[in-house]
Order: structure tokens, then sequence, then C-alpha cells
């Protein structure tokens, strides 16, 4: 496993992480393979991912449950869990009880990163953030992000945050790469990482994408999706969190962190329109 660090206190992220969007419900609870997903998260832990992403969003906050009942049986301290606060609960009161559920959930005392999930134009940052940096004191939780947020307001959260953001989480992948643009040189410039969710667009690629691909993954002796991985993971301060629920595709993903395209391969999937 590789690792990025997070801000300029030393402590590290694993750079791939296990998504869980769409585990036990959308945005309701789903309880039809809870065995199943509690099982699945099991085996990932088992096979090395440290890094668990969520949110009280996820199935109602079911997602959080079964996560709870799968990492009860780990050491907590070797694991790096992330859940996002929705932006009806950004109000300085209505964090802290969204907080308590999480943790409730999760059967843990505290999260290793916070992150809003969503901007809300209704309550100010510096609320939002101050109730954040509280929960840090409040040894609730270690670090602080934000998520989908543009260059624009994650500046102005960097500037009114009394705790440092280390993290935002956003769209990015071989399609949607928006973040290159002027986040991505931001953030690195600043210590923050970007967390890629949806790195992988199995079904949604161009198709002159999607030649390039298989030609690189005959290259390397990977799958598609491990070159999709592999392209993220080759640029600094990037973290990775795919989804998967098939033991092959976790395993997969996980082995993609060990494969290092060349300049050459790096720069051509770079210049990809």
């Amino acid at each position: 496993m590789i690792f990025r660090t997070l801000g300029s206190r030393g402590a590290e992220i694993p750079a791939v992480g296990l998504g869980t969007w769409e585990v036990g419900g959308r945005d309701t609870p789903d309880k039809s393979r809870d065995r199943e997903h509690i099982e699945t998260i099991s085996r990932a832990i088992e096979m090395g991912y440290t890094h668990i992403d969520t949110a009280e969003y996820y199935g109602g906050g079911h997602t959080e449950e079964l996560i709870g009942e799968a990492v009860s049986i780990f050491s907590r301290e070797e694991l790096f869990i992330t859940s996002k606060v929705w932006p009806s609960h950004l109000q300085r009161a209505a964090l802290h009880e969204a907080l308590d559920g999480t943790l409730q959930r999760l059967r843990t005392d505290y999260l290793d990163l916070y992150l809003i999930h969503w901007p809300n134009p209704d309550v100010t940052l510096e609320e939002t953030l101050s109730a954040m940096s509280d929960e840090v004191q409040n040894g609730r939780v270690r670090f602080i992000g934000v998520s989908n947020f543009d260059t624009s307001l994650l500046k102005e959260a960097v500037a009114v945050s009394r705790e440092p953001i280390v993290n935002n989480q956003v769209l990015f992948n071989i399609d949607d790469r928006l973040a290159m643009n002027e986040l991505l040189p931001y953030c690195q410039n600043q210590g923050i990482t970007v967390t890629a969710y949806s790195p992988l667009r199995r079904n949604a690629v161009k198709t002159s994408t999607e030649k390039l691909l298989k030609d690189l993954a005959s290259k390397y002796s990977a799958s598609i999706q491990q070159i999709m991985l592999s392209w993220l993971l080759g640029k600094d301060g990037v973290v990775v969190i795919p989804k998967a629920s098939k033991l092959e595709h976790l395993r997969s993903n996980l082995e993609a962190a060990s494969i290092v395209l060349d300049q050459v391969d790096v720069r051509m999937l770079d210049s990809l329109k």
C-alpha cells in the first residue's frame, strides 16, 4: 500500500481506499444484502483496505451501520475512516448532532477525517468549519476537509478554518478531469490531498480513450481499470476510493497501486480530450 501525506502534520492516508456509495442503500436503507456487504467489507480489510470512505447520507445512515459492524472485529487504530456531513447539517448544533449519529453508527469514538459533503450557501463556512474545528479539539475528529468544492470555495475554506483543511474529495477520473485544470495544482501547492471519487468509468469511457487504455493495459499486463487507477495514483497528492463488490475487483484495485506508468504514457493520458 502507498500513502499520501495529510497537510503538514505528518499524518498519512492510504492512497487506495474503499468507496461505499450504494452499500446498504442509496438515500434510504436497503437491508436485503446486509450479510453480504458486511462480509465484503471485512474481506476487504483483511486484504489490505485500511482506508474506508463513507457518509451519513449513504443508505440513510445504514451504510455507516454496516461498516460499524464490519470493522468492530478489527483494531480501530489500524483503520483510517472518513465520513461526510450532509449539507442540511452544517449549522453548528446540527453538525455536532450529526457527528454523534455517525460515530454511534460506526461504533467508534472518533473519525480520522470528517468532510463537508457538499457546500451549502445558506450556512457560512465560518460556522461549519468552526464547529468541525471544535470537534478536532474535542478529539472526536482527527482531521477535517471538504468535498465537491471548486478552487475558489476551497481557498475560502482554507482562509477561514482554524484547523487545516487537508482534503478535498471530488469527481475525478479519466473522463471527468476538470480537477486537473486549477484545483489539483492548488491542492498540491497547499499540501491538500485530493480524493478522487468515481475513479473508474467501467461502462462510460469514450471510444478514443478506450483504445489507448486497452493498449496500455496490454503493455503493462494490467486491466483497463488498473490503468485508470494507476494514472490517478501517479499524481502527487491524489487518493482514490473505488467501489467494488467482488473480491477479484477489490484485489485488482488494490494491486493498481503497484503499477507505475512511464512518463510518455502519462503524458498521453493527460492529453486526452
